[in-house]
């Protein structure tokens, strides 16, 4: 081990020589056990960027395109105009965001204070009541609300805003299940969950939620809640600690706040966003990881019933009869009554009849009508708008009612007739039939089992499917919101993104990552190790002959890949079936190619059950760490969790193969009407917009494609003292229309190899220099925090120094500061 002292300023004093000396025996102390010390100076006054007039206040030196990103956050915010905004995963694009927006914010005016309790009115009914739509924002200042998928990365964005020296009154919203801390009912679910809240909320009786009743006066004497960053797990243990219920806390902070973190649903579901006390006008929202929102608006528009739920549905219905006619003959209570409960249960089974009398003459074919057909089927059932509202109010009373009665026998199980209640909300909501010719109703024909055959019933589906998520969108658009700015690390290709949305996007950031070009190895294999042409496509997926080329390529990158090495099949079904010939197959009557790689890299397979998800990320936590071994091989599929937002950085993922492209089945109805609806939009569309900027059925179809695999090859790279390899295993990448979809950053890396010895050689000669000089390079405080949340670590505060303990395996190098000096160690033989 060797080390480099670098000086920052002139001769040291007595005082700073024996801190030193303080530091030294610390760092060979724990040298000696074994571990690579890390630490960065904090520096109490952080950097400061004037920015069109805004000073923004960063917590580390900034890197040009962090500059650029900042730059056009505070144009889009300053012109009141939307943003879209790609910048690679690793480049600290959420602190970026979240400097800028809140320094504009700053400069209109002081960050909120809590207003005086003494007349705050608390919310005695259930959040599922509309809350009046003035206030929000501390008053005439624009109230920020910042989205993001889950829970878990609104998670990394609270750690972000507390790195930075911006502390806006905030709160971040969640569920009742992520929030309840009433052990009497915290284990139920769903409108159960609900109900009991409700229940418990209105004093009436002797059961009462005591943490409810302790709001006021906890609101009351901590004025401060949210003046600094609190994640949902703070607000739980305040809960448990103090008494107050966490989600009122939340209920009664949104309503005063600079900025609110909520998921994204509380945005594009309308039932959701409603109930926001938020002044829209002039209002910023934000949303990160956008990069799938546009699906997700579709879905939150659309909804699927299936005749198995619908046949549930039923059964509760009738449920609902037996048991108001019961306590009404053996209580006299007469404020429920059967009879409506029968009228729901007659209407639903003449839905159920009229759905399995749709002709379907090709059953992979389906039954599709125009959307506004959704309106003819429920008329005939006398279900229209005049008489909607009241059919819901039945449904919503028998589903709580349902609820009560499980509640009081223990039974935990939600009930099915929610679903039915958001169905007719969909449908009939405030100018819904407007928009309903984007919508298609189709009616599919499923695989029947044997009992069903037997009885001589038949399984399908009734869906509404919307088609075009801008009317999400335009709805939040039209309620006077200043800015709306989409962020990700993969938006491209941008044109089509904003036709989808149907809002306009005048400003537009593709930025490059912040590690140096030789960081990064990217390359198309387009043969494998035999010669044969390496193709996931429909008609070569099942040949043998492919499975085992593909196979004896990974067991070669296995060789050559240091740590971590992920691999991306295009489904579930490719990967399942690859992995299953790769353990029965031999190769030349030794191994098979499944024992190859396993004595290689330890394995571990992405579940298709979410619930075991977890467990297989501890599984290669574990085995990354386990010293013994060369390594881990995750096998995962494009769109899956682990393409969404987890952080493989350094050591954890070294190099990402995309073994081809992720194209969504051709077959599936909902992907063929898509298609077909783009391509009637396009040919309606005003004649003055080019043609070839519209987008069309095939286009949207590659691009959702090329946007899953730009998702994928974003697990590596993770900060700018990072470095990786991107491996495409598929011909069909050394096309140039493929190649213009990948992620522009990369894009001038990638090389096509025409012979499969060439890539191992140029692969293994990659990572020999990297593993060279990866130790050598001295790195600042923010390369060292950019995307590094896999490392294990514990801190240590010594004075201003801020001490990282991190496994060798992670971190191959470190870097002491002592005042104004620089030590920086080498640690090759610890790589």
């Amino acid at each position: 081990m060797g080390f480099t002292v670098v000086s920052r300023s002139g001769s040291p004093t007595r005082r700073e020589n024996q801190k030193r000396r303080v530091c030294f025996r610390l760092l060979l102390r724990l040298l000696r056990r074994g571990f690579v010390v890390l630490s960065a100076e904090s520096d109490p006054k952080m950097p400061n960027y004037s920015i069109r007039g805004i000073n923004v206040e960063f917590p580390f030196e900034a890197y040009q395109s962090q500059i650029i990103y900042m730059d056009r956050v505070i144009e889009s915010l300053q012109n009141k105009c939307h943003a879209l905004l790609e910048s690679p995963t690793g480049t600290g694009k959420t602190l970026c965001l979240l400097c800028a927006t809140l320094a504009w914010r700053k400069s209109l005016g002081s960050f909120s204070t809590r207003k005086d309790r003494k007349n705050s009115a608390i919310p005695w009914s259930d959040s599922d009541e509309p809350l009046s739509q003035s206030g929000g924002g501390g008053g005439a200042f624009p109230t920020i609300v910042y989205a993001s998928r889950t829970h878990s990365q609104l998670r990394q964005v609270i750690k972000e805003l507390k790195r930075s020296s911006y502390r806006p009154k905030m709160v971040v919203l969640g569920s009742r299940e992520q929030l309840c801390v009433n052990e009497e009912v915290n284990s139920l679910r769903g409108k159960a969950l609900t109900n009991a809240c409700q229940y418990l909320c209105k004093k009436r009786g002797k059961r009462q939620c005591n943490h409810f009743n302790r709001l006021p006066d906890y609101l009351k004497h901590n004025p401060h809640i949210g003046d600094e960053p609190v994640d949902i797990e703070d607000l739980v243990n305040i809960g448990k600690d103090s008494g107050p219920c966490p989600y009122y806390i939340t209920r009664e902070l949104h309503k005063d706040v600079d900025i609110i973190f909520a998921p994204y649903n509380y945005l594009i579901s309308n039932g959701y966003r409603k109930f926001l006390k938020v002044n829209w006008t002039n209002s910023v929202l934000i949303f990160d990881e956008a990069h799938n929102l546009e699906s997700l608006c579709a879905d939150s528009a659309s909804f699927d019933l299936p005749s198995v739920l619908l046949s549930a549905c039923i059964s509760e219905a009738q449920e609902c009869v037996q048991l108001a006619a019961a306590r009404r003959d053996s209580l006299n209570d007469v404020s429920i009554n059967p009879e409506n409960f029968a009228i729901l249960k007659g209407l639903l089974l003449k839905l159920q009849e009229l759905i399995s009398k749709v002709p379907i003459p090709k059953r992979d074919e389906g039954f599709t009508k125009p959307g506004p057909y959704i309106y003819e089927m429920l008329k005939t059932l006398n279900i229209t708008h005049e008489t909607a509202p009241k059919l819901i109010g039945t449904v919503e009373e028998a589903a709580v009612f349902l609820e009560e009665e499980k509640q009081r026998t223990a039974t935990n199980a939600g009930s099915k007739l929610e679903i039915i209640a958001d169905m007719l909300k969909l449908i009939f909501r405030e100018n819904g039939s407007n928009h309903a010719d984007v919508y298609r109703v189709h009616v599919q024909e499923l695989e029947q089992n044997s009992t069903d055959v037997m009885k001589g019933k038949v399984s399908r589906t009734l869906s509404w499917w919307c088609f075009s998520p801008g009317i999400t969108m335009l709805d939040i658009a039209q309620k006077g919101v200043g800015s709306i700015i989409l962020t990700s690390g993969t938006l491209s290709p941008m044109d089509s993104l904003a036709q989808e949305l149907k809002l306009d996007f005048p400003i537009r950031l593709e930025n490059p990552h912040v590690i140096s070009s030789n960081q990064l190895w990217a390359g198309v294999v387009s043969t494998g190790p035999s010669g044969y042409v390496l193709n996931s496509s429909y008609r070569n997926r099942d040949v043998p002959e492919y499975k085992q080329e593909l196979g004896n390529a990974i067991v070669n990158f296995s060789r050559v890949v240091p740590e971590g090495l992920l691999i991306f099949f295009p489904s579930y079904y490719l990967m399942d079936s690859c992995i299953t010939f790769w353990k029965n197959g031999c190769y030349r009557n030794s191994m098979t190619v499944w024992e190859r790689i396993c004595k290689l890299k330890k394995p571990v397979i992405e579940p298709k059950d979410s619930s075991l998800f977890p467990a297989a990320m501890r599984d290669f936590s574990e085995k990354l760490q386990d010293r013994a071994t060369s390594g881990v091989v995750f096998f995962a599929v494009c769109r899956g969790k682990v393409s969404e937002g987890l952080d493989f950085a350094d050591g954890a993922g070294r190099a990402v193969v995309i073994t081809g492209l992720p194209y969504a089945r051709v077959t599936d109805p909902r992907v063929k009407l898509k298609r077909e609806f783009l391509d009637e939009q396009s040919q309606l569309a005003d004649v003055k917009l080019p043609r070839s900027t519209l987008l069309s059925g095939s286009m949207w179809y590659s691009q959702e494609a090329a946007r899953a695999v730009n998702q994928a090859i974003g697990r590596v790279i993770r900060h700018r003292h990072d470095y990786g390899a991107i491996i495409f295993c598929d011909d069909r990448f050394e096309q140039p229309s493929q190649q213009s979809k990948i992620s522009l950053w990369i894009r001038p890396n990638v090389k096509c190899y025409s012979r499969y010895g060439e890539v191992i050689s140029d692969l293994a000669r990659f990572f020999r220099t990297e593993r060279s000089n990866f130790p050598a390079r001295l790195v600042t405080e923010q390369e060292n925090n950019i995307g590094n949340a896999s490392c294990s670590q514990k801190i240590t505060l010594i004075g201003r120094y801020h001490i990282l303990v991190c496994l060798p395996y992670y971190l191959p190098s470190c870097f002491f500061p002592c005042d104004n000096l620089w030590v920086a160690f080498g640690c090759r033989g610890m790589i």
